[in-house]
């Protein structure tokens, strides 16, 4: 006898304006203790001020769900395009700190 849950499949409806999707460059997370709010932003150079342009809130579950997630993607999009490079991150071969000739 077979004990396991079985999955349900889920259909997904994607209306064309979120189709469109939303960029942003910077994400500001809070919490409390039963939720986490995901702000994504855009960052413009030059302009000292930004705007949410969406708001996600999600449950301490789902963020951890996300996580894991975002970490395994992450892992396949590297292993096929290779490292994503952070700004400020030392690139190889690149000399840092103090040098004396």
């Amino acid at each position: 006898m077979n004990n396991k849950p079985q999955q349900q499949r889920i259909t997904l409806d994607l209306g064309e304006k979120e189709a469109e999707g939303i960029y942003a460059n910077m994400t500001l997370i809070s919490h409390s203790p039963a939720e986490f709010i995901l702000d994504f932003a855009r960052l413009v150079p030059g302009l000292p001020k930004s705007k949410v342009h969406a708001r996600i809130i999600m449950t301490p579950q789902a963020v951890k769900a996300l996580q894991r997630s975002l970490v395994t993607n992450i892992e396949r999009f590297e292993s096929t395009y290779g490292e994503i490079k952070l700004a400020g991150q030392p690139q190889p071969g690149q000399n840092i700190g103090f040098h004396t000739e």
